[in-house]
């Protein structure tokens, strides 16, 4: 089928309530939105990294953003009118594995009572709303470790708290859609997609922002999973796809449903394969060692089947995972002379727009 690609024109001047803006997606999320021309709300807790990369972007003065707490449905509630959106985001969470271990109470309060609370918002005051997406994880299935990708019609049960919290946190979008969207004529997505990389990730306990750590402070690189196999994607990957599913359920409310947004199966590497091309991107010589410390359970095996995207939208990966850490280990480099990584996420954007192989 043709693909429906994303229309920056579109995005002009329309009212967007984005949650998790401050964070790692938000951040590239808001500058995509606020160059296209939206009236961007953004809605999160404080700079969650420091350093920050919403905070280098100087976003502030072109968009409203909002520092609050997304479990506090009275202060949510009043940005959410005031902003009277017509498309809503949802990326605020407590992403962190292993946080979630140490904080699971924290953790399912974010990432389920955060999701009810947003919905009553488009629930109550969304009369404008057309278009809603709920941005969840690869991890929301219950992991056979199987070989093959996960499907949507497969079970949703994740392992630990955070996995587990984000597929209640899609059961609640479901029932939500049945039980009070169904006749409004409010489109309601969700989407799953896989470990994002890019630059501008702080993150604790990821690989890439170790990496970029390990070498910033002239370390070596710690790999703490090296056989551990996940789908890895740039993050503009799944940001286009948001937009595109969005955008397109705007005006079409049957393009609306649950998709996994991954990479093709020869993007889905160990995590030591990553830091392999991590280490040849950047040169000099560049290694890292294994130290497994044993730890909370993660999966070994996951991967995405991605064909009803494909399908539906004509949908494409379009940067491998060695262009991916290329951009990256780009990105990183400017930011380590102090360069300009506005500049520099401007460039990427539109090259992965045009898809230039450059």
């Amino acid at each position: 089928m043709d693909k429906m690609e994303v229309d920056l024109n579109f995005w002009k001047n329309k009212r967007v309530f984005l949650t998790g803006h401050t964070g790692f997606k938000g951040a590239w999320l808001s500058k995509i939105l606020v160059d296209a021309g939206a009236i961007l709300t953004g809605y999160a807790l404080s700079a969650p990294t420091n350093p920050n990369l919403f905070s280098m972007l100087d976003l502030e003065d072109k968009m409203t953003s909002i520092i609050g707490d997304i479990r506090n449905l009275a202060d949510l509630s009043k940005v959410f009118q005031q902003s009277n959106p017509e498309i809503v985001i949802h990326l605020a969470a407590q992403p962190i594995v292993r946080e979630s271990y140490s904080s699971p109470v924290y953790t399912y309060e974010t990432n389920v009572i955060g999701t009810v609370n947003l919905l009553e918002c488009v629930r109550l005051y969304g009369k404008n709303v057309s278009s809603f997406l709920n941005v969840t994880t690869d991890k929301v299935y219950h992991n056979n470790e199987w070989a093959w990708g996960y499907r949507e019609i497969d079970p949703l049960d994740g392992f630990d708290p955070y996995s587990n919290s984000k597929s209640c946190s899609e059961l609640v979008t479901h029932s939500y859609k049945n039980s009070f969207f169904s006749e409004k004529n409010i489109a309601v997505s969700t989407a799953r997609a896989g470990n994002v990389i890019g630059g501008g990730d702080f993150s604790a306990d990821r690989i890439v922002p170790d990496c970029v750590r390990a070498v910033e402070n002239k370390k070596n690189i710690i790999v703490r999973n090296p056989y551990s196999t996940r789908p890895y994607q740039h993050v503009l990957e799944p940001l286009f796809a948001y937009m595109m599913i969005l955008q397109n359920q705007y005006t079409n409310l049957e393009l609306a449903g649950y998709y996994n947004v991954g990479p093709d199966d020869k993007d889905c590497v160990t995590t030591g394969e990553l830091v392999d091309y991590f280490c040849e991107s950047w040169g000099n010589g560049l290694t890292w060692e294994n130290k497994s410390e044993g730890g909370p359970h993660e999966a070994g095996l996951l991967k995405l089947d991605s064909s009803k995207i494909k399908a539906t939208f004509g949908w494409s990966p379009r940067w491998d995972v060695e262009k991916s850490i290329e951009k990256t280990v780009q990105w990183t480099k400017e930011y380590l002379r102090h360069g300009d990584v506005s500049q520099i996420m401007s460039v990427q954007i539109k090259e992965f727009m045009e898809n230039k192989n450059v």
